[in-house]
């Protein structure tokens, strides 16, 4: 077996551990898990924690499967560019924050693995190593993946004869090697700007964001819940509690399962024409999936 294929099946071997594997005792305490921030109910509300947005220029971040790391970027005001960090939970504090070349990390269930784009990293007794290839199987990937418990892939991905219309996909693990990309159906892969994909664990939701004519403006994050029969269903906009007329994006549940994390900005044009995105972290307890679910 060579050097892909067993660093494949130790990928696969992590993937297949469901969040839940994660004991509460693995977990930071509830009330400093959230950086001491007041959790939110089913009306979404801003996660700014002053320890990672001192200024007020912290746009994002993703935690680890243990949360006890949190990576995250800020952007605007000094940082002309955007800037990478990673901030962890030590001796039952959250230390002090660190440049990192990390960018959007996702993380395997048991935490082992960590994945960008189309690269992984396997942690290590010193920290993670170095950037390995995942395989052709996301050459044309772009703009966000992510991975189900049994290791199958949900990324967006735009191939030549598209013409530049991107479209949401997954490929599974097939006789030792993944298949090219599987393009979802035509319902789900409607409107412009499909981007991040966040595929649930056991793979009974998929949540994206995409501009729609029956959506609020810009891009909106929309969802659908697999069938009993496997198929998707019908695709549902979030609502107008998450959607708004700005560009909402990125979601994400946290790996205890409690909150859906998402982004919400806009473009704004730049004295030079150019354009420089602007948005900020929202969080709500995460029943309001349930809640959308489609009832039996």
């Amino acid at each position: 077996m060579n050097r892909f294929c067993i660093s494949i099946f130790l990928f696969l071997s992590t993937l297949t551990m469901s969040i839940n594997s994660y004991g509460l005792d693995k977990f930071p305490a509830l009330e400093k898990r959230y950086f001491g921030e007041v959790p939110p109910g089913l009306t979404p509300k801003l996660f700014e924690p002053k320890i990672i947005s001192p200024e007020g220029l912290f746009e994002g971040g993703t935690f680890s499967a243990d949360m006890k790391e949190f990576y995250f970027s800020r952007k605007n005001g000094k940082y002309e560019k955007r800037t990478f960090f990673v901030i962890r939970y030590q001796e039952n504090r959250w230390g002090n924050e660190t440049e990192t070349d990390i960018k959007w990390p996702q993380f395997s269930a048991d935490g082992k693995i960590m994945y960008v784009g189309k690269e992984y990293r396997e942690r290590t007794n010193t920290g993670w190593s170095e950037p390995k290839s995942q395989g052709e199987f996301l050459q044309e990937q772009a703009h966000g993946l992510s991975v189900s418990s049994n290791g199958t892939y949900y990324f967006t991905f735009f191939k030549k004869e598209d013409n530049g219309h991107g479209n949401l996909g997954f490929s599974r693990l097939i006789d030792g090697k993944y298949e090219n990309p599987v393009k979802l159906g035509a319902e789900i892969n409607r409107g412009e700007y499909i981007a991040h994909p966040s595929i649930a664990p056991d793979e009974s939701y998929l949540m994206w964001d995409v501009e729609r004519k029956d959506g609020y403006g810009q891009p909106d994050i929309y969802i659908s819940f697999k069938e009993k029969d496997g198929s998707w269903g019908s695709v549902i906009n979030m609502g107008n509690k998450i959607n708004t007329s700005l560009y909402e994006q990125s979601p994400q549940v946290t790996p205890d399962g409690k909150y859906l994390f998402f982004k919400k900005g806009e473009w704004e044009a730049r004295e030079d024409g150019s354009r420089n995105w602007v948005g900020k972290s929202y969080w709500v307890d995460a029943h309001v999936i349930e809640n959308i679910r489609p009832k039996q």
